[in-house]
């Protein structure tokens, strides 16, 4: 069975060679590509000028990308992408999968058995990766291309290992990007944690909090679970829920209004959610804290009949 996305986990379980489907150098002109997908692997590189790269991953909305000379993105088979070009943008792509392995060439498996970033590549399923080149995978992309054209678009044997030397290279490189990251992993959790704070009591998505960093969503979430042992979703749940129980405790703010106080979206989710959080609804936790005040000889939060 042959493989179009490179983050399969058979690649790593199983013994498959790549395979170029096609490659072609374009020049763009302001110019507004409606979504599309493959059921291949892309590679999308800036050679001069600069482009707009938006994609679909799970989560609802398109995330983008600006790319200039020398930048590159890798789009996984099946992502919905789309290229979006004001001024002029020349590029080379090139679209691959994953055929059973034959022939003398180790597989990927065998490969990444050998060169640990190639394996690190493999392990994480992601809708794309951008990174910004030393020329170093420019050179393998024209080697790979140059090879293909030369051998009528059938390059046997020499364009599979171009295109796995290729491969290994995107993952040093991606390697080499998370280590200079990671020095600063720590400030770019605090600084998203402070965004949180700051801005709890409204609708929040990742990738916002993501732009207020400069940091791709899906890399800052990885992140900030590798430095706090949480995801982002529930450290801002917890954030809301403290807030909540404080407002429900200290302040005569209607119970029914709490919901739009800690950004938690419709009363009924409010609540549910708090239920989970504490194991009380809002009315009970409220009631409990106002016995435990008056027990104190301090006044209720507010009066009893609140809903």
């Amino acid at each position: 069975m042959n493989i179009g996305s490179l983050f399969a986990s058979a690649l790593l379980e199983e013994h498959y060679s790549p395979r170029i489907y096609a490659y072609y150098f374009k020049h763009w002109n302001d110019y507004d590509m409606a979504f599309h997908r493959h059921d291949s692997t892309e590679i999308m590189y800036v050679i001069h000028g600069s482009c707009v790269v938006e994609w679909q991953e799970e989560r609802p909305g398109p995330a983008s990308a600006r790319l200039g000379k020398g930048e590159f993105i890798l789009l996984d088979a099946e992502v919905p992408h789309r290229l979006v070009v004001d001024g002029s943008c020349r590029m080379l792509n090139v679209e691959f999968g994953f055929v059973p392995h034959k022939g003398e060439l180790p597989s990927v498996k065998t490969f990444a058995e050998k060169e640990a970033s190639l394996r690190e590549l493999l392990a994480v399923r992601r809708a794309s990766l951008t990174l910004q080149d030393p020329d170093e995978v420019y050179h393998s992309l024209r080697s790979l291309v140059l090879e293909l054209d030369y051998q009528g678009g059938d390059g046997k044997m020499l364009d599979r290992m171009l295109l796995m030397q290729l491969l290994i290279r995107i993952g040093r490189l991606r390697s080499e990007s998370e280590r200079s990251l990671a020095p600063q992993a720590g400030q770019y959790v605090k600084a998203s944690i402070a965004y949180l704070v700051q801005n709890y009591d409204r609708p929040l998505t990742i990738r916002e909090v993501a732009a207020s960093v400069s940091l791709h969503p899906g890399y800052l979430q990885r992140l900030f679970k590798s430095q706090t042992g949480r995801t982002m979703i529930e450290y801002l749940t917890d954030i809301r829920m403290e807030k909540a129980k404080m407002l429900l405790e200290r302040t005569a703010i209607p119970i029914a209004d709490v919901s739009d106080y800690v950004g938690a979206g419709s009363r009924a989710y409010f609540h549910a959610l708090f239920k989970k959080y504490t194991s009380m609804t809002p009315v009970e936790y409220r009631a409990a804290m106002d016995k435990q005040r008056l027990s104190e000889g301090l006044p209720a939060a507010m009066e009893s009949d609140d809903s």
